[in-house]
């Protein structure tokens, strides 16, 4: 795998674990996930920031996104308890749809 996908997952990761922080600070009252958030948030932007020299930037936010939004439902879902109907679930589906024709079939997108 290269290593610009590398940086593009280490952002989603980063910004994945600010989401749920973001959650769990209560609207900021509670310090630690609030931290959580800032650094989170921080490495993400970072990450994404390097991750852009190598992938076009509507490619990188894309899969940014797009992952980013499939993995907070899936967290919210496991972590707290917040369900999904039929439609939310098919509009994730059409997500991770969009990233693999992203990845298959562009001429855009680095491989």
């Amino acid at each position: 795998m290269p290593l610009h996908y590398i940086y593009l997952i280490v952002a989603v990761a980063a910004e994945t674990i600010g989401t749920t922080a973001l959650q769990a600070s209560n609207q900021f009252t509670r310090v630690g996930p609030t931290v959580m958030v800032v650094i989170a948030y921080g490495v993400a932007f970072y990450f994404l920031g390097i991750a852009l020299k190598y992938i076009p930037v509507g490619i990188a936010y894309a899969l940014w996104s797009g992952l980013g939004i499939v993995l907070i439902a899936l967290i919210g879902f496991a972590v707290f308890g917040q369900v999904l109907d039929l439609a939310a679930v098919l509009g994730l589906g059409m997500i991770i749809g969009g990233i693999v024709v992203i990845q298959l079939f562009s001429n855009t997108a680095t491989h």
